[in-house]
């Protein structure tokens, strides 16, 4: 038997007909606070104009991919099911957004470093590199 995801004792579909003022009280303190300031510093130019394409890629108007370097982006119900990249610093990462990430933020899931892998160390790294023998 499928477990159905619900958001708080709601349904993804109840969730996208809920408007932002009903959903603020279901979020997180962090994520509330920010919402709560969305008429003015948290809804700057770049997150209106990434709603507005939201809004075009969910009828369907909008050419192309969504690309986005806006991070700090809460994810809201009305962006389920779309297809989002976003910029880790190097790269645009795809991002499918699932009801599961309701409330978190884009960045969180385009991960900004990676493991490093050393190669051989150059001569005249070190003092020892120099009694290394060459091909």
């Amino acid at each position: 038997m499928v477990r159905e995801f619900k958001f708080k004792g709601y349904s993804p579909e109840q969730l996208q007909t809920l408007s932002i003022e009903a959903l603020i009280p279901l979020l997180n303190a962090r994520v509330r606070r920010s919402l709560d300031k969305r008429v003015g510093k948290y809804m700057n130019d770049a997150k209106r104009k990434l709603r507005e394409e939201i809004k075009l890629a969910r009828e369907g108007k909008l050419k192309g991919e969504l690309k986005t370097h806006v991070r700090d982006m809460i994810i809201l119900p009305d962006m389920i099911g779309l297809s989002v990249k976003v910029h880790n610093g190097k790269e645009f990462f795809a991002v499918n957004i699932k009801p599961e990430m309701i409330g978190h933020y884009l960045g969180e899931y385009a991960i900004t470093n990676r493991r490093v892998q050393h190669g051989a160390p150059g001569v005249g790294a070190s003092r020892s590199s120099l009694y290394v023998p060459l091909k």
